[in-house]
């Protein structure tokens, strides 16, 4: 299995390691790259996410804290992630477009889109999202 760290939760010259000020700006970079044209530049998800399409297949949700993505562990969102579609179970996987970034981005470029998905969460939603990981 795969351990997972969290970042902290403030992000500031003062306080913040440089590898983690570079982590969370190579997440930030990532996520424009890879993910914002579907997700979202400001991680708000595509309009009325909640509602499937005319075909039944789920509209892309948003990573903020207005979405599920926090109700997720950090193992299932880096699976999500690496694997796309294909590591849902066969009923949803159908439903969704997630890509598969495996080959495309490596572990570590994954996880830092993560904790930048994550740095943009109420501390609380952070600290519900850090015991739901602790569990997973």
């Amino acid at each position: 299995m795969l351990l997972l760290v969290g970042c902290q939760t403030t992000v500031s010259p003062q306080t913040t390691e440089p590898s983690q000020v570079t982590a969370l700006t190579q997440g930030a970079q990532i996520y424009q790259q890879y993910c914002a044209a579907c997700h979202g530049a400001n991680l708000e998800g595509e309009p009325d996410w909640q509602q499937p399409r005319a075909d039944d297949s789920l509209r892309t949700p948003p990573h903020d804290e207005t979405g599920h993505t926090w109700h997720h562990g950090d193992q299932y969102l880096f699976e999500r992630t690496k694997y796309g579609a294909a590591s849902l179970p066969p009923n949803w996987a159908s439903l969704s477009s997630m890509p598969a970034y495996e080959g495309i981005l490596t572990d570590a470029e994954i996880m830092a889109v993560i904790e930048y998905i994550k740095e943009s969460w109420p501390p609380d939603i952070q600290a519900r999202q850090q015991e739901i990981t602790a569990v997973e």
